[in-house]
């Protein structure tokens, strides 16, 4: 090669590193614009009460709120509870003896969450092949003459290296959980509709006619693809359990769906669920938008387009229920998009952790908030779920936790159950953290006054 050429090689060469010096420089001005512009979802600017370590100034009568129950920690991997209050005043919670998959297990706690001592005797053989985390319900009717059912419904999702038939079981109390009947499988691959749902059923509302509820529940659960569908249980004359076809709900807005991966719903009926709205808060499992909120007021046949949730609400597997004033309390897994989140993962040039988790929280605001997307009035981190290595609680926690049991009782205090690793000093046989089953009590009353201070 002459010594033009030479230089001209060089000079080539020269101009290549400068443009690709260049790109790398506007890659990283870009990230840096996008970490510091709300792309990334925004940062949450309520209080957040956190109730895992106790600060000293914090006078005594508070104490229990910074306590927790175990239900159950028999085992090195427990998960995904359920619960529902019993007219005696027990609390019936249920969870699977594994992640999803695993016999339904049971707790029975007759002190109001401060005590889980009892189980379910004689619980249906084919329980213990359960294939999903069960979601537990009662169910009220209308005609005067039936007695309220307790129905448990888990589905027959597709596992790495499993086979399924699909469809979803239910089991059906009519003796306030004392006994109940051998899973029927609705929808399998037997059936002229087949499905594989997963988290069925998500939520289950029971719906009205003419203003006026009746004796017929919609019931909410997705697939592996995120369609999301709709059934109906009612009942017949013998008190057997039919469920209509699975249709899809959010067909309108698939891209929407699809985007976020739109999933696990919750179901809240307005004013204080007597009222003609229907609200739905759902999961975004793409984690590329916070979760979508969306609203019906015609029973659930048709939704307003799906919009993401503030900061404050945004997460996985939202559990809602009316306190006994008038509010909303919503417990969920954490997902934080913003730039704390950012902190807590440590900014790194094409880093692709885009979120971290705060675990186990609850939101407290009004049906109001969710209708105008306000923020809400406060959160609670409930306790710290440990990620491995941590020996305290931080910012940054697992976000193994959430699928919450929750039940408020008579005298308003709120019981709420979890799974998660709750402490690092339980271990299991190969000494890892140990993920179990605990509560916690919640009187808003308390917590208001302590998120004053916050």
């Amino acid at each position: 090669m002459s010594g033009e050429g030479k230089k001209g090689y060089k000079k080539l060469l020269g101009i290549i590193l400068i443009c690709l010096l260049v790109a790398l420089a506007a890659a990283f001005v870009i990230c840096l614009i996008i970490a510091n512009t709300g792309y990334s979802g925004g940062d949450y600017t309520i209080p957040e009460l956190d109730l895992s370590v106790k600060p000293d100034s914090i006078s005594e009568q508070y104490d229990y709120l910074y306590n927790l129950s175990v239900v159950d920690d028999t085992a090195d991997y427990m998960a995904h509870p359920d619960s529902v209050l019993l007219k005696n005043g027990n609390i019936l919670t249920m969870y699977p003896k594994g992640h999803g998959k695993g016999a339904v297990l049971t707790k029975i706690s007759e002190d109001g969450g401060v005590s889980w001592t009892k189980s379910v005797e004689n619980t249906p053989e084919s329980w213990e092949n359960s294939l999903e985390t069960p979601t537990v319900y009662r169910l009220k009717f209308t005609d005067g003459k039936t007695d309220d059912k307790l129905i448990m419904i888990s589905a027959n999702p597709k596992w790495p290296g499993m086979s399924t038939n699909g469809g979803f079981n239910c089991s059906v109390s009519t003796d306030e959980g004392v006994s109940w009947t051998e899973f029927e499988c609705f929808y399998d691959n037997n059936s002229e509709n087949p499905v594989i749902p997963i988290v069925a059923m998500a939520s289950l509302t029971q719906l009205k006619e003419n203003g006026h509820f009746v004796d017929k529940w919609m019931g909410l659960f997705h697939d592996g693809d995120f369609y999301n569908y709709k059934t109906i249980l009612t009942f017949d004359e013998n008190g057997n359990p039919h469920w209509s076809t699975p249709e899809k709900y959010m067909s309108d807005f698939r891209e929407i769906e699809a985007k976020a991966k739109m999933c696990e719903v919750e179901c809240i009926r307005s004013d204080g669920g007597k009222g003609d709205e229907l609200c739905l808060i759902a999961r975004s499992n793409s984690k590329k938008m916070n979760s979508l909120i969306t609203f019906s007021t015609d029973e659930g046949k048709t939704w307003t387009e799906p919009r993401e949730v503030p900061a404050a609400l945004n997460g996985e597997r939202h559990k809602a229920d009316w306190t006994s004033d008038g509010r909303l309390f919503i417990t969920f897994r954490s997902i934080e998009r913003g730039q704390r989140a950012k902190k807590a993962n440590g900014f790194k040039l094409f880093n692709t952790k885009k979120w971290a988790s705060e675990g186990w929280v609850a939101w407290v605001g009004t049906y109001d908030d969710l209708k105008q997307g306000n923020e809400g009035q406060y959160r609670i981190k409930l306790a710290h779920i440990y990620k491995d290595g941590q020996t305290a609680p931080e910012y940054s926690a697992n976000a193994d936790t959430g699928y919450c049991g929750n039940v408020v009782l008579p005298d308003g205090t709120i019981v709420t159950s979890t799974y998660g690793k709750f402490s690092p000093d339980a271990l299991t046989s190969d000494g890892k953290y140990k993920t179990y089953i605990c509560s916690k009590r919640i009187n808003l009353n308390d917590t208001d006054y302590l998120a004053s201070l916050a």
